[in-house]
């Protein structure tokens, strides 16, 4: 039995209102659309991944205009509720049937609602609310807010990631990214992560109460790095110590994805700012946020337009973002991230290990953030694309070449788990065995 047939066999149709297009949803023009309207690079990748066109998604799973189904580990941490979850779905069918864009002048109760059910479930001492719409507005909506509070040295961890506007570009930690676009911001300085006598030695060149620390509480795009047990509490305490402003970028951690509310709850952390993204969308309508102290925010009550957008806090994804949290509770997504990501670590470790041996650095993850690290960064790319053709959507890292990372849905059924355990353990077999034909098990390297 192929791992394609080994998939849950029910799939939604074509969506309607793609129907009128059935020839451009084959992948030849559909690429062809990508190469000269789009990107060319991007219908490489498409080419490189097998050329499926995704038309359709519930749950944990993503459909393809040939039918064929794809177990959704990757996503970019988006998907904790899993793709069309019920309430979420619930939520914005009702706002986008009624009041999806709102006029602005007035007051509107569904942003007022989205920030007090955000807050309900933020760090203690954290309330007040900016929304956005993706995440790298986020955070230069947080670094607007350090510069109202006097901060004009910023200092953020090597091989993090905040994003690609001009402001996060600037705090993203790697050159590939930042150098065909200098000059950047000026004043950003770079320190090691996990190391606290180094942030200290930037905060005291920085001068006390001059600088803005921007850290993630698990490095998500350098790796899935986690830093030792106190490393957070200590940024804190050096930041209070210089009178810094404090950043932390939740925005593939949070809600959830670590098998915490936030990843500032596994040492009682209170930055203040903390940045939320990915899952607060429901997997449905794009949206952000900053969420601060009542002192922080303080410079934004006194003048309302000093940092405005005309899609902040819109109806339909504030929407979006109530039926989000909603969901994590109803269905007690954060316990789920947590019990589910310990079982599928420790499946991955056994399956990666038993195939590759040596050549795997380390499985490492917490909740459901979790990646593999190989020592050869060309079988990263490798087994990305071996998932694909056994139906597993997984993510390379964009700050590590030799990590594969996987951020599935809370949603997992074990028929799920048993498909992607199933999947990974054909995938590396297959790819073991290419590496060294005269072997089923560990590569001649290994």
């Amino acid at each position: 039995m192929s791992s394609d047939e080994s998939a849950p066999t029910s799939s939604p149709d074509i969506p309607s209102t793609l129907r009128a297009y059935r020839a451009a949803l084959s992948p030849e023009p559909l690429t062809h659309l990508y190469r000269t309207r789009l990107s060319s690079g991007r219908a490489m990748l498409g080419e490189l991944f097998g050329g499926h066109v995704e038309v359709a998604s519930q749950g944990a799973w993503v459909t393809t205009s040939s039918g064929r189904r794809f177990l959704n580990c990757g996503g970019y941490g988006v998907f904790l509720t899993g793709a069309r979850h019920p309430t979420v779905m619930r939520y914005v069918t009702e706002q986008l049937h009624t009041h999806p864009v709102a006029a602005r002048l007035f007051l509107e109760p569904h942003a007022a609602l989205a920030a007090d059910a955000l807050v309900s479930v933020a760090p203690a001492g954290m309330e007040r609310v900016h929304f956005a719409g993706s995440g790298t507005e986020a955070v230069e909506a947080a670094i607007k807010m350090a510069r109202l509070n006097g901060k004009t040295q910023l200092i953020a961890m090597e091989n993090g990631y905040h994003g690609k506007t001009m402001g996060a570009l600037s705090l993203t930690g790697r050159s590939v990214f930042q150098d065909p676009f200098r000059p950047l911001l000026p004043a950003v300085t770079h320190v090691p992560y996990a190391d606290a006598p180094a942030l200290e030695r930037a905060l005291a060149a920085a001068g006390e109460g001059q600088a803005c620390v921007f850290v993630e509480p698990v490095q998500g795009e350098a790796g899935v790095i986690i830093p030792p047990a106190g490393y957070l509490s200590a940024v804190e305490e050096l930041c209070r110590r210089y009178h810094a402003f404090l950043v932390f970028d939740e925005i593939q951690t949070g809600l959830g994805r670590l098998g915490e509310w936030w990843g500032a709850d596994t040492e009682v952390v209170r930055p203040d700012a903390l940045l939320v993204g990915k899952v607060l969308s429901g997997a449905v309508v794009p949206v952000s946020a900053v969420v601060a102290t009542p002192e922080a925010f303080a410079p934004l009550d006194r003048d309302p337009y000093l940092h405005t957008s005309t899609f902040s806090g819109a109806p339909l994804a504030m929407a979006a973002a109530r039926g989000a949290i909603a969901a994590i509770k109803e269905d007690d997504l954060v316990e789920r991230a947590c019990t589910i990501g310990a079982g599928l670590l420790a499946e991955l470790r056994r399956i990666v290990s038993g195939h590759f041996g040596s050549a795997v650095a380390e499985v490492r993850g917490r909740g459901l953030l979790l990646g593999i690290e190989f020592t050869d960064p060309a079988l990263v790319g490798d087994l990305l694309v071996e998932l694909t053709a056994h139906g597993v959507i997984a993510n390379h890292s964009l700050n590590s070449q030799t990590v594969l990372r996987l951020t599935p849905p809370a949603v997992l059924t074990q028929d799920d788990l048993d498909f992607l355990y199933t999947s990974m353990d054909r995938a590396c077999r297959a790819l073991a065995h290419r590496y060294n034909p005269r072997t089923e098990g560990n590569p001649s390297y290994a």
